[in-house]
């Protein structure tokens, strides 16, 4: 999801994000002994892990944090997080959105509003974007990472799937669900700049799910959650290709890949990571999906075989596959960074890294060395 330093797209949502009022947050510079909390992995002695979710003194958080992703150059990393010792003058309940710059090494908390679901950050983490309650209904809002400024997008719905933003942040995807006697959902795309909306599908049913929109705001990937299939979406064509799992089988999309080229689902016990432009599917098997690196060539998985490690990371090119965690621990999608360098995870675990004692769920980035290229 990689972020332009400059597009058009200031003109409406800067614009909007300049007439509303501008949230507080609020930055604390992290020290050197912070960012050097590492620890070895016993079968990669060059990778290491940091514990992201602490405040800039190196204090444990108070109250768990969770719902993580990372930009693709393994930068920033945005969480939800329900502690209070974060930053100065946190609100007294309630989650809220954290992003952590780690080469600048500054935490923030952006907005006052809690999500329903993890946010999603820009490529180079200069703006986020979550579900929040509003009213009766659900509003998405982008927000400005610098200066905290803050814009609304109604769903004109009754809720709405985490959404899924493109590359430089002007396109969103995401899948909203109506009430009755209109009740149905319709994923779509929104554009930040023009305000258009382009619908993806029309789906008689309330099973929301969540789309996976490509960098470049081209494809969609999106799940008919009533039939348990998978399509992929082309903006330039208007069509839609599938089901990708046959017509034999059902699936629940877990990504597309930043490139549009690859989109993971699962089926059964296994795992499928589906090339676009052949048609073919490589399957993994035995194992639970959790995200695909932007190039499409790393897979994050958990084992369901629980004897072994809780996530690994798989180069889908040469088959090799590297342990994130040997601890309990889970991730999302949008948890590999470009070429499997940095992955982020959350974990309850309490010998993760040194000197964690404070008993609930924090997030943490395993980073690896540098692999060839292909």
């Amino acid at each position: 999801m990689r972020v332009h330093a400059k597009r058009s797209s200031t003109r409406r949502l800067r614009g909007a994000l300049s007439a509303v009022v501008a949230v507080c947050a609020v930055t604390a510079a992290l020290p050197a002994a912070v960012a050097a909390e590492t620890r070895g992995v016993a079968d990669d002695p060059g990778a290491g892990v940091e514990r992201i979710s602490v405040a800039a003194d190196g204090t444990q958080g108070d109250g768990g944090s969770a719902g993580a992703s990372i930009t693709p150059d393994g930068r920033h990393v945005v969480f939800t997080s329900a502690a209070r010792n974060l930053v100065p003058g946190s609100p007294p309940q309630g989650e809220g959105p954290y992003v952590r710059d780690r080469t600048a090494g500054q935490i923030k908390r952006v907005g006052s509003h809690t999500p329903l679901q993890p946010p999603v950050i820009s490529g180079d983490g200069a703006y986020l974007a979550y579900a929040t309650p509003w009213m009766r209904d659900v509003r998405i809002f982008s927000h400005q990472v610098s200066t905290g400024a803050i814009a609304g997008v109604d769903c004109s719905a009754h809720s709405c799937a985490q959404p899924s933003l493109s590359a430089d942040g002007r396109h969103l995807a995401l899948a909203l669900t109506f009430r009755p006697p209109l009740s149905g959902q319709r994923v779509e795309v929104q554009d930040w700049e023009t305000g258009a909306k382009e619908t993806v599908a029309d789906l008689g049913h309330t099973s929301a799910a969540r789309p996976s929109i490509s960098g470049d705001g081209r494809r969609v990937a999106y799940q008919d959650g009533g039939a348990g299939d998978v399509f992929v979406w082309d903006r330039s064509t208007g069509t839609s290709s599938g089901p990708l799992e046959g017509p034999a089988t059902t699936a629940s999309l877990v990504q597309l890949s930043d490139d549009g080229g690859k989109v993971v689902h699962r089926s059964g016990p296994d795992t499928y990571v589906h090339d676009v432009g052949s048609g073919t599917a490589q399957r993994v098997p035995n194992v639970k999906g959790l995200a695909i690196d932007p190039t499409g060539r790393h897979l994050l998985y958990a084992p369901h075989d629980n004897t072994g490690p809780a996530l690994v990371l798989r180069d889908l090119l040469t088959g090799t596959d590297r342990t994130v965690s040997q601890q309990p621990a889970t991730a999302g999608v949008d948890a590999v960074s470009a070429d499997g360098r940095h992955v982020v995870f959350q974990s309850a675990a309490d010998d993760i890294v040194p000197g964690d004692t404070n008993g609930t769920s924090d997030v943490f980035v395993r980073h690896f060395p540098e692999l060839p290229e292909r």
